[in-house]
């Protein structure tokens, strides 16, 4: 059973206990969509100031959407294009202090200002990303980069 928890500490405390209640949450599961669903589910009640967050899993050479809280989405995002796609690409976290500046961005909700994608590797292939928006500019920081990161790794470990 879940009950919300209250997260307290520094930043980086904070989601340090994240993970943790991750692993736990995910412990004796390995259903790929159920896993996805939960992860994205904890970070929505985690996270303040967010409007979207969810993953894009590659499929046949391209980011196809995967479970997430938030608005409906773009379905189908090309490797290179957009913040998610240049984050597969670049096999690299990308943090995006105004989308709005961002050469190439997909606007999938209007209100996103900002965005935070963090690749998911496994044997050094992207196999997805997670993705964050924030109606806030300049909303995630590199404490959250680190962060969301460390969660990242603790969910493979259960995909």
């Amino acid at each position: 059973m879940f009950t919300q928890m209250k997260y307290e500490g520094t930043l980086e405390s904070q989601y340090a206990m994240l993970a943790k209640h991750l692993d736990a949450l995910l412990t004796g599961e390995n259903d790929l969509i159920a896993n996805l669903s939960n992860a994205s589910a904890l970070l929505n009640q985690f996270l303040q100031e967010i409007n979207w967050v969810g993953f894009y899993l590659m499929k046949d050479g391209e980011l196809v959407l995967g479970p997430f809280q938030g608005l409906p989405a773009c379905v189908r995002i090309a490797v290179g294009r957009g913040v998610c796609g240049t984050a597969v690409e670049q096999k690299k976290t990308i943090v995006v202090a105004d989308v709005h500046t961002f050469p190439g961005h997909i606007a999938c909700d209007a209100a996103s200002n900002s965005e935070i994608v963090i690749p998911l590797l496994k044997e050094d292939k992207v196999i997805g990303v997670l993705d964050i928006d924030s109606p806030i500019k300049s909303r995630f920081s590199e404490d959250d980069a680190r962060g969301l990161t460390i969660f990242v790794q603790t969910l493979l470990k259960h995909l």
